[in-house]
């Protein structure tokens, strides 16, 4: 059964809460910037096995005394596997004395240094700038390819919900200073493929009753469309918040970020779908004669003796 919401009705509204979260989004950018992960900063990561369940808050509290600002610890896999994350600190003599700082916190003899790895600044660096150009490239070829497989119109509008989406994700990050590493940005570039998804979906509809009904009103034809695909939307949406939901509460501190940039990929791709894409095909002026070249195209052809 379609329904028959009035998501038009809506528009004018949607579009101005989608421009003040992009206006909020690009300030804090632009003025606080992302917190960015050792992938980007460089620093060094200390992984130590605790005998028993680690005191999280002793941990920090005793390298905040010992003069480690802005450590990040957390758990990873189990409750006796900790991370220590410091970030711009890169040498391999940290690990010594971290583990020197920690031992007496353990009460086993058993291994307790893991790992210690450090990154430096530069390839930090080259990790950020090819992953920024990764995300261009991605936005580049879809639009493209919508393009060639619809109209250059819907191009733009698909590209303009990609644009919204990630910059939104980027915003929330930026505003409340959650930590931004490799993962992050792989996450991202999944949002910009699901967000794409959504809107091929509703462009094909929207094109097909565009060329059925050519002279109605391009506001009504973009609500019944978002009608007839709103079940297959919400059930996917849906269907994939369930596991990333599962992710983010049962999957660790390891993937946690991973999982949020995600969950807020779907939903806000959800959303863009139906009110961002539409609103610029509408700015656009989205008539049935901009599809109507590829119709008569088609009838000479078939006209041809």
């Amino acid at each position: 059964m379609t329904t028959k919401i009035n998501f038009m009705y809506y528009r004018k509204i949607a579009l101005g809460l989608s421009l003040l979260l992009m206006i909020l989004s690009l300030v804090s950018l632009v003025f606080k910037q992302l917190n960015l992960g050792l992938d980007f900063t460089g620093g060094t990561l200390v992984e130590l096995h605790y005998s028993e369940p680690a005191d999280i808050e002793s941990i920090r509290r005793t390298l905040s005394q010992s003069g480690y600002e802005g450590v990040e610890v957390s758990t990873f896999g189990s409750n006796q596997e900790v991370l220590i994350k410091l970030a711009g600190l890169s040498s391999d003599k940290i690990g010594s004395e971290i583990t020197s700082l920690l031992k007496p916190l353990n009460s086993s003899d058993q291994e307790f240094l893991r790992r210690n790895e450090f990154v430096g600044p530069q390839v930090g660096s080259e990790l950020r700038d090819d992953g920024g150009l990764a995300m261009l490239l991605a936005l580049a070829m879809m639009m493209i390819y919508i393009a060639f497989r619809f109209q250059s119109k819907f191009a733009i509008a698909a590209v303009s919900a990609l644009i919204h989406d990630v910059l939104i994700v980027f915003g929330i990050f930026s505003i409340f200073s959650i930590d931004f590493d490799l993962t992050v940005l792989a996450a991202v570039l999944a949002v910009i493929g699901y967000s794409l998804n959504d809107s091929i979906v509703v462009s094909d509809r929207i094109r097909e009753n565009f060329r059925k009904k050519r002279e109605s009103d391009p506001e009504d034809l973009i609500d019944e469309s978002l009608n007839q695909t709103l079940a297959r939307t919400l059930i996917t949406s849906l269907t994939t918040l369930l596991v990333l939901f599962s992710l983010y509460f049962l999957g660790g501190e390891l993937i946690r970020n991973f999982s949020f940039a995600l969950i807020l990929g779907v939903i806000i791709g959800t959303y863009s779908s139906i009110y961002i894409l539409t609103n610029a095909l509408i700015i656009m002026s989205l008539k049935g004669d901009d599809l109507f070249v590829e119709d008569s195209q088609d009838e000479e052809f078939h006209d041809l003796p």
